[in-house]
Formats: C-alpha cells, sequence, structure tokens
C-alpha cells in the first residue's frame, strides 16, 4: 500500500483523500494510482540525479506529480505556469530535469521548453499533442505492486522569481522537508506532523509551484485530506470551505481584501466555522485587512515569515498580533535573531537594521549551482539574510520595515518604502500603492507613489494623499509624486516586482535595487 494511504485503510478507504474541481479521489482510489506512478517513475531511467519538473496549474494530477516523486525518492522542480519557454528551459537545463510534467494550459509551452531544455519525456493530461505522453498511460505503465521504500527522499527544488537576473535554485531546508534515511520514515515523519494538526481535509488555493501551498501535498501524504483549486475565486473558495468542512487554508495577503471585497450578503452565505487554522504568508497584510478577516474568521489566522530558502523563521498567532499589530512573530528554533546596523554592528532591541538569521544546525541557505549567491547571502558560515529590514522589540517579536533592495536613497538619506505604503494603503480611496524610487537632478532619487484607486472614475487627488501620507509620516519620507496605475503586477503570492514598476522612469542604462 502506498504510504500516503497507508494509515487511512479499513473504516477510512471510501473516504475523500483528494479532490479538484473535476472530482475526488477516496484513500481507497488513491492508493493504486499512487503505487503506479511511483513504478513508472522508478522505471523510467533517471539518473541519481535527475528531477521531475511540475509545470502545470492545480489539479489532482498536479498533486498526485508531486506525491509520486516524493514516493519515489526523486526531487521535484515546481515551476511557475506563466513562465516563457525559455524561462522554463532554463530552469529545466539548471536543475537537471529528465521527465516534464504539464497540465493541459501548459502543454505547448512545456514541450517546447522540454525540446530547448534536452528532456525528452513529457507528460501530460487531458490533452493531446505530438511528443506528449498522457498521464492515465503512464500510470497504467507503472507496476501495481508497492513500490520500495529504502531510497532516501530527496528535496524539492524551487526557483527564486528572477527579479535580479536568471532564478535560482533553492534546496527546501529540513525545516520544510523533514530529515529521514529513507522514503519510509520520511513518511512516518509525515503523519507525526499531521497527527499534531486539527483534523479535517486542508484546502489549496495558491498555486502549487510555490512552498506554501506545496507543503499541503506533503500533508497528504502524511494522511490529510486535500481539496485543490485550479485559481482563486473568493466565492468558490467559501463555497469549497463549507461544503468539504475545511480545516486549514493558507492564503496571502490578496486572497484576504479579494474576500472581503464580496458583498456582504454574498459573505453571510457560507459557514466557515470549520477553519481551525489559517496561516498567510507572502507580503505584509495591510492591518485593517487582518483584523477584518480575524473579525470574520476568529482568531485562527497564523501569520509566517521566512522564505523558500529558510522556510518559516518567525510566526505569530492572532492572539500575539492583536497585542503587537504589524508584528511577524518571534523567531522560532533553530534560528536566532541578528540585527546588523550599517557599520556591520549587531544592534540593540529597537535598532533598525538588516535581519539576519543564525541557523544553529549550521546549514544556513542553500543555492543550487550558484556557490556566489549562497555566500553573498551570508554574513559569515550559518549567518544569513533574507534581504529585509527590521528591528525586534523588547519582547522579542520581529518588525519588517522593507527590503534591502527596494530601499530609497535621496539625498544621502535611507528611505524604506514600506513606511509610506503602510499608511497610503490605510487611505479609503486606495486600493492598493507600491512606493519607488525614481530619478531626481540633484537627490539621485526621489519618492514616487504608484496608486491603484478603489473608484477609478473619482480617485483620490494627490494633494489629498499627501495630505494623508504628511499627517503620519515625516516630510522626507513622503512621496514627491503620485501616478495612478490600473494594476501593480501582484503575483499569485502576493508579491510586486518593484524593478518592473521602476523600469519605465530610468534610463536603460541604469538600474536601482532589485
Amino acid at each position: 500500500m502506498s504510504l500516503a494511504a497507508a494509515d487511512r485503510a479499513g473504516t477510512h478507504a471510501g473516504e475523500m483523500a483528494l479532490a479538484d474541481e473535476n472530482g475526488i479521489i477516496t484513500w481507497a482510489e488513491l492508493d493504486p494510482i499512487l503505487n503506479r506512478a511511483t513504478n513508472a517513475l522508478l522505471a523510467a531511467g533517471l539518473g541519481p540525479d535527475q528531477r521531475i519538473g511540475v509545470f502545470a496549474m492545480n489539479s489532482a494530477e498536479t498533486v498526485l506529480a508531486y506525491l509520486a516523486g516524493l514516493h519515489a525518492g526523486i526531487s521535484s522542480i515546481p515551476i511557475n505556469f506563466h513562465l516563457t519557454a525559455d524561462e522554463v528551459a532554463y530552469i529545466l537545463k539548471d536543475a537537471g530535469a529528465g521527465i516534464l510534467f504539464v497540465g493541459p494550459e501548459t502543454t505547448q509551452v512545456g514541450l517546447e521548453a522540454a525540446a530547448r531544455a534536452g528532456v525528452r519525456t513529457v507528460i501530460g493530461w487531458r490533452a493531446d499533442a505530438p511528443g506528449l505522453t498522457r498521464w492515465d498511460a503512464f500510470v497504467a505503465s507503472g507496476a501495481d505492486e508497492e513500490p520500495p521504500t529504502d531510497q532516501p527522499p530527496r528535496p524539492y527544488l524551487h526557483y527564486t522569481s528572477g527579479t535580479t537576473g536568471r532564478p535560482k535554485g533553492a534546496v527546501t531546508p529540513p525545516t520544510m522537508f523533514p530529515a529521514a534515511d529513507t522514503v519510509a520514515a520520511f513518511f512516518r515523519a509525515l503523519r507525526d506532523q499531521v497527527a499534531l494538526t486539527a483534523p479535517g481535509p486542508g484546502l489549496a488555493v495558491g498555486p502549487l509551484y510555490h512552498t506554501g501551498p506545496l507543503g499541503s501535498t506533503r500533508q497528504l501524504g502524511g494522511g490529510k485530506p486535500l481539496v485543490t483549486l485550479r485559481r482563486f475565486d473568493p466565492e468558490a473558495v467559501l463555497g469549497a470551505i463549507e461544503r468539504y468542512r475545511i480545516t486549514s487554508v493558507l492564503m496571502v495577503p490578496t486572497h484576504f481584501q479579494r474576500l472581503l471585497a464580496l458583498p456582504a450578503d454574498v459573505r453571510a452565505k457560507y459557514d466557515v466555522s470549520s477553519l481551525v487554522n489559517v496561516p498567510h504568508t507572502g507580503a505584509a497584510c495591510p492591518q485593517d485587512v487582518k483584523r477584518a478577516m480575524i473579525d470574520w474568521f476568529g482568531p485562527v489566522l497564523l501569520e509566517a515569515y521566512g522564505g523558500t530558502e529558510s522556510g518559516t523563521t518567525n510566526m505569530i498567532t492572532s492572539a500575539e498580533w492583536l497585542q503587537k499589530p504589524g508584528s511577524v512573530g518571534k523567531t522560532l528554533p533553530p534560528f536566532e535573531l541578528v540585527v546588523i546596523g550599517d557599520d556591520g554592528k549587531e544592534l540593540p532591541a529597537g535598532g533598525v537594521g538588516q535581519l539576519y538569521f543564525r541557523d544553529t544546525t549550521g546549514r544556513g541557505i542553500l543555492y543550487h549551482n550558484d556557490p556566489e549567491k549562497t555566500a553573498a547571502a551570508h554574513l559569515r558560515p550559518g549567518v544569513f539574510t533574507l534581504g529585509e529590514i527590521g528591528y525586534v522589540d523588547d519582547d522579542g517579536y520581529v518588525f519588517i520595515t522593507d527590503r534591502v533592495s527596494d530601499m530609497i536613497v535621496s539625498g544621502g538619506v535611507n528611505i524604506y518604502p514600506a513606511e509610506a505604503e503602510l499608511v497610503l494603503v490605510r487611505h479609503l480611496g486606495v486600493a492598493d500603492v507600491a512606493v519607488i524610487g525614481v530619478p531626481h537632478e540633484t537627490m539621485g532619487e526621489e519618492v514616487k507613489a504608484l496608486i491603484m484607486a478603489r473608484d477609478i472614475a473619482h480617485p483620490p487627488t494627490p494633494e489629498e494623499l499627501d495630505a494623508f501620507a504628511r499627517g503620519q509620516l515625516a516630510g522626507f519620507k513622503c512621496p514627491r509624486s503620485y501616478d495612478f496605475v490600473a494594476d501593480l503586477g501582484r503575483n499569485a503570492m502576493g508579491k510586486i516586482n518593484k524593478r518592473n514598476l521602476r523600469r519605465p522612469y530610468w534610463p536603460t542604462e541604469r538600474t536601482i535595487g532589485g
């Protein structure tokens, strides 16, 4: 029996294990699919260092591809399904992929990328194309017998967004991928983790190529049922929570904003009382948005801060956040926080500087095929940064003020855009905002705010926004100009590529930040 289904035999066999918009797979049905898919992967002739790429939107098959890779002890490469063929080909080549899984929406781009990268096997579902192996045929080719479990498990290789150049692979750390000598021991560790969580299904609404949502596939491997949605639709999410009695779902602040934008009568139609744990990550959450979600869902929000490279370094519960609004929580073992000032010295509580984390295991963070980037992220061995500016208070709670690469230098003064953003987003006429540095003849840079208005036909005036900002910020921190835009380009995890936003304002030969 497949390890994911091992604890779900007998009375649980007929219960839901995995569901998407196309149907439900029970634990009894999951077992033979995983056995065959795992054996098919093991029979594919991949070398010891080859990986499988997964380039597809959320679906049951996408989950099964990841889960089969875990069972086979083969490393998976989660690939953003928005990427071009060139971008995907680079990742496949850099990671050493031997097989690529694609969905119907990514089939043609995936086939083109695979050809450029020299990947001969492309497996897809619900689509036909020359050179494509059908998922059902691939699964059918695998043996029914239980696959071996004595091979070592291999962590995922996640690729960064590439905002500062070619994307780099980050090896999933032990804090997210339990250390184990064998696949059997790995799945036992997953079951132990799931046993500590609330019973009931999880819901994946963010794309599975992101670290956070992908964790739900490992929870499925530990015996927690999973429902996955192809894309985020706010009312469909509420419907799924009610229908399946979802107990946990990871979201990002953009998801919260879209849920809160639903009419009150629509929100009231759905029962969300089953929710026990709603972790959120990906970007800073406006305080009014978070308070509104706590008021609606209850004190079940759990904010996680960290990175793909490190896993979660800090966490804060709803109850703690209400006492420390704006904090990302205390630093979690095995990490210890170190705040470093401009002079390279460690700062005491309250001092604003670059945040570093001491990994007491000595590992730090690792970038695939890039020792220079690995070294650049470390102050010294085992002490790394995720590129954030912030401080820790006297009680040990960490506050993020900005990213290093987003910092604006105007007349020799460092300005952190997050401060202005957190103020302006509270203006009733502002739906979203990004603050960037743009050229200034004498000051080097000046502060500009890019504003998405709540009412496009009647946006707030620059004068009104300026008065609002100056009422809460020192003058040098306030934008000198305001541009109104239709979209800031937030991705599915709520992040903004400020390099793209800055590009139109700067000469082509000069780039600010990363």
